[in-house]
């Protein structure tokens, strides 16, 4: 057996069994997210209805296509949540292409001239500090998949950052860290590849930004239709 690839141990196993045989409402441990996230006090008053993502960039070692994937990912996540509008990537790009390269130094400039340019009310913008795929195989890994980003929303009225989020994780093992029973009985015990590990993070962060905005206002409720015609209370039909 070769020593240098990580395998779960035969305990994990038994955690499994003995977590599916659980009741559902026994709780679990290592559930706490990885996402860290800070929202100003007036986030609520700010108003945030029309919302474009900006494609993340990477840092400095960083493989070329990681911005790519977390920004495809993002996108797909927002435009499954109700409430607000998220501006087509095809706009999106449209406008890009009028805008100088987006880099470390232009970041929030050129999410602020794109939200301008597609009348968003809102930009969310990134960067991916660190994507490190797996070494090995589902379930006997020699080098476990990392991924870090962080993102930023700003809104195109105070052109001040009002929400940002913080995602780091690198997957362990049961030895390495009980808390991760949780992740090894939903995974049934792989070991992930990158973007399913940077599935988890922006999951996480579409939710949270989608409980602090202050969404229910822009909700227009069902009316009942107002019919106007030929007939009044006195009109009859033949």
């Amino acid at each position: 057996m070769n020593t240098a690839f990580r395998r779960w141990p035969m305990w994990g196993v038994f955690a499994l069994l003995a977590a599916a045989c659980a009741p559902a409402w026994v709780p679990v441990i290592g559930k706490n997210p990885e996402v860290q996230t800070h929202a100003v006090l007036g986030i609520k008053t700010v108003r945030i209805h029309r919302i474009a993502v900006l494609p993340l960039i990477n840092a400095a070692g960083v493989p070329d296509d990681a911005g790519d994937t977390i920004t495809a990912e993002l996108q797909a996540r927002m435009a499954l949540e109700a409430e607000w509008d998220l501006v087509p990537a095809s706009d999106v790009d449209d406008a890009l292409s009028k805008l100088p390269p987006t880099t470390a130094n232009n970041l929030q400039s050129n999410a602020l001239a794109l939200g301008k340019a597609v009348q968003a009310d809102g930009v969310i913008y990134g960067k991916v500090q660190t994507y490190r795929e797996r070494v090995g195989a589902d379930y006997a890994a020699a080098s476990p998949a990392e991924v870090a980003f962080s993102l930023d929303l700003v809104a195109l009225s105070n052109k001040q950052v009002i929400w940002s989020a913080r995602f780091e994780r690198e997957q362990q093992s049961l030895t390495e860290n009980v808390f991760e029973v949780y992740d090894f009985i939903k995974h049934q015990g792989r070991w992930l590849l990158a973007h399913e590990i940077a599935q988890q993070g922006v999951d996480q962060a579409v939710k949270n930004l989608h409980s602090k905005l202050n969404l229910q206002e822009q909700i227009e409720h069902f009316k009942v239709p107002q019919y106007e015609g030929p007939f009044d209370d006195n009109s009859t039909m033949n």
